[in-house]
């Protein structure tokens, strides 16, 4: 039996490599005659530079750069292959790189996106550099993309003509920009988005990821409209209709850096489906039985464009079964099999709980994949 092994991350405990590794263990121990290959990916998230590197080869860059909380620092990497900079967002401002757990709303209204245009800014500079994308998802801020514009030469600006501090509750008191956003002429911006919700109301970036990243109901609120006033401003500044911009799917994608890429020229792909891509699904999944993907949580946000749906979307366009493992799973049947999940499984709930899946992640994916050999193998 031939079976495709295609998960993303498992959230922050192990990486889709790491996940997909885990899988293939367990299942060996179960259905050791099956072929397997293994194929971790992203949908532009944590882990899409890794699985890019993996696949595509390349140069990586290293670059310190500021981190998703102003005054700190972060090594990060950017990628070139043939003339294209990959770059992930969250490598500058990722959730993971918020020392204080739990998360807070301090946090949440303070944390910046600055690095990641301390990285465009970088990649454009570099002669060889013909387009840059970047992999929106998992980021700590919620700024709009304040901060990655400064970066590039627009700096918020008050009704006095002063310096915003960074964050997205200080854009509250935004008035205009210091400049235009600057871009080599002629690069090709591209948005590898994990998400199509837009910048703002309740399908929104504070709305549905503020939560996730320690805002609490007022900060939420607070967010959103300080993001409504700061992308008029943006939109004025770049000659963009404001409603379009603040409209535009992906535009939350990252905290609402996705509107602020889009504000400069930035062309929308999907990011699973770019990794689809150029990871060479579609041709794996030519000649396999059984295809396995999975995150650290199934949930409503799955089914907007996350690496699951491009997967299961494939598999189903050539009559395979997918299968999901994911950390946890509240997706129902009904939903799940839209968009083409034959079933799906919660490492939690076979271990017992999600203290002790947490406690070993990877040993308890195996153990569920193991069991799940069992049921579905023709070859155990």
């Amino acid at each position: 039996m031939r079976i495709v092994i295609a998960p993303d991350s498992f959230g922050g405990t192990l990486s889709a490599t790491e996940a997909a590794s885990a899988i293939a263990t367990g299942w060996r121990r179960t259905a050791p005659s099956d072929e397997l290959r293994e194929l971790p990916l992203a949908d532009g998230g944590t882990g899409f530079l890794d699985v890019l590197h993996t696949v595509l080869g390349g140069r990586l860059h290293a670059l310190k750069v500021t981190g998703p909380l102003a005054g700190g620092q972060v090594d990060a990497e950017w990628l070139v292959v043939d003339g294209t900079a990959y770059i992930e967002a969250a490598r500058a401002c990722g959730l993971h790189l918020i020392p204080t757990r739990p998360l807070d709303a301090v946090s949440a209204g303070a944390a910046t996106s600055r690095g990641v245009g301390e990285l465009i800014a970088a990649a454009t500079a570099d002669p060889e550099v013909t387009s840059v994308v970047v992999g929106l998802g998992g980021s700590a801020c919620t700024d709009g993309g304040a901060g990655a514009l400064a970066a590039l030469g627009a700096e918020p600006l008050d009704e006095s003509g002063a310096v915003l501090g960074d964050g997205g509750l200080t854009l509250a008191a935004c008035a205009s920009l210091s400049g235009a956003p600057r871009l080599r002429n002629g690069t090709r911006l591209v948005i590898a988005a994990d998400v199509d919700n837009p910048l703002l109301g309740r399908h929104g970036a504070a709305a549905v990821f503020g939560p996730q990243k320690g805002a609490d109901p007022g900060t939420v609120a607070a967010l959103d409209a300080a993001l409504e006033r700061y992308v008029a401003v943006l939109a004025a500044a770049v000659g963009r209709d404001a409603a379009e911009l603040a409209e535009a799917p992906a535009g939350g994608a990252a905290g609402g850096l996705g509107a602020a890429l889009l504000a400069c020229g930035g062309e929308r792909v999907s990011g699973s489906g770019l990794v689809r891509e150029l990871c060479g699904l579609d041709a794996a999944l030519d000649r396999a039985d059984l295809v396995l993907t999975g995150e650290g949580s199934f949930d409503w946000q799955s089914l907007r464009g996350k690496l699951i749906t491009a997967v299961a979307s494939a598999a189903a366009e050539r009559g395979v079964p997918c299968l999901v493992l994911a950390g946890q799973v509240s997706v129902g049947r009904r939903e799940a099999a839209s968009v083409g999940v034959e079933d799906a499984y919660s490492v939690a709930e076979h271990a017992g709980g999600a203290e002790v899946s947490m406690a070993d992640p990877a040993g308890t994916l195996s153990a569920l994949a193991a069991e799940l050999a069992g049921q579905w193998s023709s070859s155990p």
